[in-house]
């Protein structure tokens, strides 16, 4: 009787592994039937009846089907295939498996519709498939599957009296959350989220008394968060409800959940106050409560020896910062910015050794009284050896820099003192920081030094300030220094006298159109301001020579980085540059009376510094627009690739043809494919191919370097991309009415990048 079981055991993986194929033929090697089934790889057998209990291939690269075959394992308790590369339908055979309490599917290819027979297995208590292309409607009796539509059933918890684990995250479920949920009583991890379920956080909930984590973030939540919750739920370690339209306040119960660990309430719409009790906990080692409407002062900290972050930016808080907030020794994250805080900085902060980022911008904080005005807590965060961002910005502080800057971290990256009343010099210690951000010291109008930092020369260095006395201090217009070309000249790389590194735009006033092309890049500059724009730092003009000396960006352009061999970038990289550029063109439209556009934004105009921030360039055939105009005619023509078809068939520009432009670089930033490539004409232009294989669910058209298979985050990699590949066609819409507009654009890509660094940091 064994030895008939065991061939038949046998058989059924034979059978499997004839399906499936793997790198260096493991399962080749190992699954022979010359060998017994108990020794073979990622097989397990039980003590007595020798039976296969348990399947666990995970991670190994397989790929193929799932043969019906599997079905015949009778003893089977265990499952695991998970992250393989398994395709096509779920066998109906596998809901013969009546001993299975453990199913992983999770991060394969597998599709089809949502299999009912699911619902057989009354045994299992994990069932894990997310991250597969799955459809259909939810069945009666399912555990946490992807790309699911439906609602949960509410007799789940009579189907599944044993289940502890039920994670439903980025699907597209809706409806509300059953009460009857509270029936299972064995649960201790719930998510649902991303998802869109609606109305109120079910009373119920509180009668999971094993629950150690509650993640409904990225719903569409309503009502007030149960007041009892902590009390009836002792063993919660981490609450999640992130981004939903939860109301009311937090509950001063919350100090119940003693073993609290990760408290995320995080873009929802709380008012009142902190309650005090919210550090009761000594285990909270995280606290995102931002981007709510949160009031009153910040409760004192009696004790918080394992709190790692705390965030509470863009609330309604006043008051002093309380110098209890020393007693969280560990804190990392520190960012009170966007509130009403006012008062005096502690000097103290540096006894936060381990701060990483340090945030209270955008508040009416003060230096106190100080002797000789310097900013003493500067002093103080010398200690923080490992600080890589500080921002202070928009503070009455006033004062000066102190000397000692210089002893900041050395992995110092970010220093953001931007319209804080600063006067006088600049100490020379900050070259310490070469890579500070150009935008560091912006409006502090009393504050001098480098004029690379944006601010004005001090008396005792002021340079040459006649428009062609600047010229004179830059190197010769050499070959070897030439950058790059356009169509009204030659871009060189000099360097002025007091060591800044400038690009100088020389127009040939020998092709037509240059003397006009020049005139409007000035007009066009000569007012506008913005950390995303090229910055002109001076327009040269003389019968017989006209040149533009322009900000000196290190990386490069967009161009470069996207089709040059030894470049690449990665998936925030690419957002954040076009987040950059989105802003930039946002500004332009709507930051100043007189709307400008750039009429022509493709990759060679979007420039990069040494931080990779993106800066767009090149205003030649900008149009601006008068007061009231929303359309303006031209006859110049812009790069043909990029132009709206308005802009080509009948001469007519708007803001709508930048929109364009811009989703057309975003399509090329993502899928390394000009618009000028061989495959695409008339018939089919890189937006028509975009739109018809997104349509068909394929990846393929994304850069083959950005998104790989067998990469661990695949899937979310692949949504995130398709989202920004959903916007790039809503940009670059045929007719101009259907475009979105910039600030949206801004908005939604934000979005989409918080969405994908969410998922991918939990």
């Amino acid at each position: 009787m064994t030895a008939r079981n065991l061939n038949s055991d046998q058989f059924a993986l034979l059978e499997f592994k004839d399906r499936i194929a793997g790198p260096q033929n493991v399962l080749a090697n190992s699954w022979t039937a010359s060998t017994s089934v108990c020794n073979w790889i990622g097989v397990s057998c039980g003590i007595l009846h020798k039976r296969v209990i348990a399947l666990n291939l995970a991670s190994m690269n397989l790929s193929g089907t799932i043969s019906p075959h599997l079905g015949n394992l009778s003893f089977l308790l265990s499952l695991d295939l998970s992250s393989n590369n398994f395709y096509g339908h779920l066998p109906k055979e596998l809901g013969q498996l009546h001993r299975l309490r453990i199913i992983r599917l999770s991060y394969n290819r597998l599709n089809g519709e949502i299999p009912s027979w699911l619902g057989n297995l009354h045994r299992v208590r994990r069932l894990q498939m997310e991250n597969n292309n799955i459809s259909g409607t939810i069945p009666q009796t399912l555990v946490n599957i992807n790309s699911l539509s439906g609602s949960l059933p509410n007799d789940m918890c009579r189907h599944l009296p044993k289940l502890e684990v039920l994670h439903l995250s980025l699907n597209r479920l809706s409806g509300s959350i059953p009460s009857s949920l509270g029936k299972c009583n064995n649960l201790k991890y719930f998510s649902l989220y991303f998802n869109q379920f609606t109305g109120i956080i079910p009373k119920s909930i509180g009668n999971l008394t094993r629950l150690e984590e509650l993640d409904l973030g990225l719903n569409n939540l309503e009502g007030s968060l149960p007041n009892a919750l902590c009390h009836l739920c002792p063993k919660l370690e981490g609450l999640y409800l992130d981004a939903n339209e939860l109301s009311g306040n937090i509950p001063s119960s919350i100090g119940e959940c003693y073993k609290l660990q990760m408290l995320s309430l995080l873009e929802i719409k709380f008012s009142g106050l902190i309650p005090k009790s919210i550090f009761n906990s000594t285990m909270l080692e995280g606290i995102y409560l931002y981007d709510n409407n949160l009031e009153g002062t910040l409760p004192p900290m009696i004790e918080a020896p394992k709190l790692n972050v705390l965030s509470l930016h863009r609330n309604k808080l006043r008051g002093n910062i309380p110098n209890s907030i020393l007693n969280a020794s560990m804190l990392k994250l520190l960012d009170l910015g966007d509130n009403f805080f006012s008062g005096p900085i502690p000097e103290t902060f540096g006894n936060l050794r381990h701060l990483e980022w340090f945030r209270i911008a955008n508040n009416y904080l003060t230096m106190g009284s100080t002797i000789n005005h310097e900013w003493t807590f500067l002093s103080s965060l010398t200690n923080c050896k490992n600080l890589t961002r500080v921002d202070i910005s928009e503070n009455p502080l006033n004062g000066t820099l102190p000397t000692n800057i210089g002893n900041l971290s050395a992995s110092l990256i970010y220093f953001y003192a931007i319209d804080c009343e600063l006067k006088g010099n600049i100490p020379i210690e900050i070259g310490c920081f070469p890579n500070f951000p150009s935008t560091s010291f912006m409006k502090n109008y009393a504050l001098c030094g480098p004029p690379r930092l944006l601010v004005p020369p001090c008396k005792n260095d002021i340079r040459k300030n006649s428009k062609m006395g600047v010229l004179h201090d830059l190197s010769g217009f050499e070959e070897h220094n030439m950058l790059g070309s356009g169509s009204f000249g030659y871009v060189y790389k000099g360097r002025l006298s007091d060591g800044m590194e400038v690009a100088t735009k020389v127009f040939n006033l020998q092709i037509e159109g240059a003397f006009r092309s020049f005139d409007i890049e000035c007009e066009a500059m000569r007012n506008i301001v913005h950390r995303n724009l090229v910055k002109v730092i001076t327009c040269c003009s003389n019968v017989d020579f006209k040149a533009l000396v322009l900000d000196f960006m290190s990386n490069g352009n967009l161009e470069k980085w996207l089709h040059s061999n030894s470049c690449f970038l990665d998936i925030i990289q690419r957002i954040n540059i076009m987040v950059d550029v989105a802003a930039a063109l946002e500004y332009l439209h709507t930051g100043h009376p007189t709307p400008i556009i750039h009429c022509d934004l493709k990759p060679s105009n979007i420039l990069l510094d040494e931080d990779m921030v993106a800066h767009v360039g090149d205003f030649g055939i900008a149009k601006l627009l008068g007061e009231g105009d929303v359309v303006k005619q031209t006859m110049t023509l812009a790069t043909i690739s990029y132009m709206a078809p308005e802009f080509g068939s009948t001469g007519i520009v708007s803001i709508k043809c930048d929109i364009y432009s811009y989703g057309i670089v975003l399509i090329e930033t993502f899928t390394r494919k000009k618009p000028t490539d061989e495959i695409f004409g008339d018939e089919m232009t890189i937006r028509h191919w975009v739109k018809r294989l997104l349509s068909e669910g394929m990846i393929d058209i994304v850069d083959a370097d950005l998104l790989r298979r067998e990469d661990e985050n695949f899937v979310i990699k692949a949504n995130c991309i398709s989202s920004i590949m959903e916007l790039a066609l809503d940009c670059s819409a045929e007719l101009p009415e259907e475009r979105k507009d910039m600030k949206d654009v801004v908005v939604e890509l934000k979005k989409i990048k918080q969405r994908f660094l969410n998922i991918i940091e939990r």
